[in-house]
């Protein structure tokens, strides 16, 4: 999605995240253009771990700042807590604006099938390509009505969420694992270390589902909760699953 925005509206300026979450080293980010944060809903929320990186982050140039956040239904009251963001790093808040897209979160959630995925992600595409145009003509996004149940949801369930559900200790893996590492690889907090050739969890779990998503053997489960369930992850801006298919 981050790539798409980024070729409507002709900005070839695109950091990952996810790279500087796993190096580990501090960015200082330099742009004339408006930033345009692009993330997945955690509890009705943008990520803890994005969250706190921006604040980390150094950055100069534009203080215009937009935030798309993909989700599986909804993103409650996220845009009260991205204002905030805003006021604490002195930027004018633009909008944030929700995408459906394929929900992932089998660890709590049930997944959609294949082709259900491939459809929901083609029928995002005419609400990406709109925000885009948004933020290539100036506009900022719409501010939709927010209900008190949302509020609840973003605000004391969030980290209520955190809390309670956001734990490593869950993860299992199976005699089906290959010792490939790419769990280890996609961990964009370098939670997991390979131990005789299989993966273990350290306690900093972020719960991105993408080691279990991923996994080409599908050799990972979270407790009873993902079984027979669909696994996908996104990568490089594809809907990619781990037998290698993938939605571009």
């Amino acid at each position: 999605m981050a790539l798409q925005i980024a070729k409507i509206i002709s900005d070839d300026e695109i950091v990952s995240v996810n790279q500087y979450l796993k190096s580990g080293g501090k960015a200082a980010i330099q742009s004339e253009r408006p930033l345009v944060f692009v993330a997945p809903t955690y509890s009705w929320r943008m990520p803890r771990v994005v969250e706190q990186w921006i604040l980390e982050t150094s950055f100069r140039g534009s203080r215009d700042a937009y935030f798309i956040l993909t989700c599986g239904g909804g993103c409650g009251n996220a845009a009260a807590y991205a204002r905030k963001l805003c006021v604490k790093k002195n930027w004018r808040f633009c909008g944030l604006a929700p995408v459906i897209m394929p929900e992932n979160y089998l660890a709590l959630f049930p997944t959609p099938e294949e082709a259900e995925c491939r459809s929901i992600a083609d029928h995002a595409q005419p609400s990406i390509a709109a925000l885009a145009e948004r933020i290539r003509a100036g506009e900022c996004f719409d501010k939709p009505a927010v209900t008190f149940g949302e509020r609840l949801q973003s605000g004391p369930v969030n980290p209520l969420f955190y809390t309670f559900f956001v734990r490593d200790t869950g993860f299992t893996v199976s005699d089906r694992c290959i010792s490939c590492g790419k769990c280890a690889s996609r961990c964009p907090l370098n939670n997991i270390d390979l131990k005789a050739g299989k993966p273990t969890w350290n306690g900093s779990c972020t719960h991105c589902m993408a080691c279990i998503g991923g996994c080409p053997a599908e050799a990972i489960e979270y407790k009873s909760k993902s079984r027979k369930r669909h696994r996908h992850y996104i990568m490089n801006d594809a809907l990619c699953w781990g037998s290698g298919g993938q939605v571009k």
